[in-house]
This record gives C-alpha cells, structure tokens and sequence, in this order.
C-alpha cells in the first residue's frame, strides 16, 4: 500500500476530514510535515469532500532562518503558507536557560500554532505524526509513566475548541524518508534535538526488531485494532 492509500484509509477509519472543514498543517519543515503538506495537495485534488487547508509554520528563531525553498514548496501544492515568527529559541535557551526544553518547546508551539490556526478560522490542525512516532509514544507511557496510552488520531481540544488529526498514523518513517529525498528539508538547529527520550525508545525498538523483524508491524496493529483502540488512547 502506498503512501497516499494509507493516508486515505486513516481519514476513512477515523473520520478525520468533513465537508465544510478548514485545517492547519503544523509546519516545522521537517520530512514529516512536508509530506503531510504533499499529501494534503493530492487529497484536495482527488476527494470529493470539500475542504480547506493552509500551512501554518511557528518559526522558533524570529525570522532569523530562510524559508523560501519551504515556501515555494507550498505554493507549487496550492497551499496557502503562514509563518509566524517568535521568540521561543531565545525564551528556552537565553531567558530560562531550560536544561531540558522539549516539553515547553512543545506547548509555546502548539498553543502558538492553534491560536494562529483559529484566527485564520480553522477548525482543525492536522499533525504530522506517523506510525512510528504512534508507537513510540505508547512505549514511552509505558516504560516512564506506567502507563498503556498514547496520542489518538482524532481528538478534540475542549479547552480551544479545535479537532487535533494525524492522518499519517499508518505511514511508518521509513517510508516517508525514502519518499522526501528531494524535499526542502529544514535541518532543526535545536541543540536539544536527538538528545531525548524518544530518541532513547526509538534506538531500543531498533534494537528489538534486529530479534523480531516484524515488531512495529505487530504493535502498530494491535494498536489500531477497532476493538480496542479506545483503551490507549489519549486526547492530546
């Protein structure tokens, strides 16, 4: 199954996208956003459904990066691309000297991001999470909070009354990696980035499926199965 098919079947198992829709791409400029933006501009393409979407990208760094290959990426898709400029770089690192900023990095720019995704009159952002980020996340809860959850492809933001989806939940890195060689990737500068948790999980799976070639294959189903996804599932 292609890339597109399985981005077509998490939107049909989940209910993701409706007629009357307007959503907001989260756009870093990694691999994995870009190619949600890629496959978002087929879907409009295709679909019978009538939608809008934009990109919306939270620029860390105040404008102090050039983003014209991203930009020009969006427009050659028929995506409309917003960025938004802001301190948080100098807020994590300069201002409260964070030792370990992942988790506030993540809220500065998610509010930052639904906040602008409102305003622009969206009533749904779209991440761009996939397979591997899913069971991951479910391995992390696990072996750091004890617990079986992890994010839901559907959910809804009660506080901010938006709908969160990740139409990328079947689509496993690997895949996106050898599909966006030739994309504008943005090199994250953070110097956080690869120095987490997620990056010490991601490196054990790795580990485990040198025993069981099959082991993300497996999670990722029982995961996903119908009759028991409700039981992981966690609205954020």
């Amino acid at each position: 199954m292609n890339l597109f098919s399985q981005f077509i079947k998490a939107i049909k198992q989940f209910s993701l996208i409706n007629d009357g829709d307007k959503i907001a791409i989260g756009l870093s400029g990694g691999k994995d956003s870009l190619m949600l933006v890629d496959l978002f501009s087929k879907l409009k393409k295709t679909t019978i459904v009538k939608f809008d979407v934009i990109a919306i990208m939270v620029d860390m760094f105040n404008g102090n990066y050039d983003h014209t290959a991203i930009k020009e990426f969006c427009n050659t898709r028929d995506i409309e691309l917003i960025i938004v400029n802001t301190q948080i770089y100098e807020i994590l690192f300069d201002i409260r000297k964070e030792k370990n900023p992942c988790s506030l990095c993540s809220k500065l720019r998610k509010g930052q991001l639904v906040t602008t995704a409102k305003q622009y009159g969206c009533n749904k952002i779209a991440l761009g999470h996939h397979a591997d980020d899913f069971i991951e996340t479910f391995f992390m809860s696990l072996m750091f909070e004890g617990r079986l959850s992890t994010f839901s492809p559907l959910s809804y933001l009660s506080r901010e009354n938006i709908y969160q989806i990740r139409p990328m939940i079947y689509i496993t890195e690997d895949s996106i990696k050898s599909t966006t060689q030739n994309f504008p990737i943005f090199v994250n500068p953070c110097p956080a980035d690869k120095n987490t948790k997620r990056q010490e999980v991601k490196e054990l799976i790795t580990k485990i499926e040198n025993v069981s070639k099959d082991f993300k294959r497996n999670t990722l189903k029982a995961l996903l199965d119908p009759s028991r996804h409700q039981n992981f599932f966690k609205n954020n």
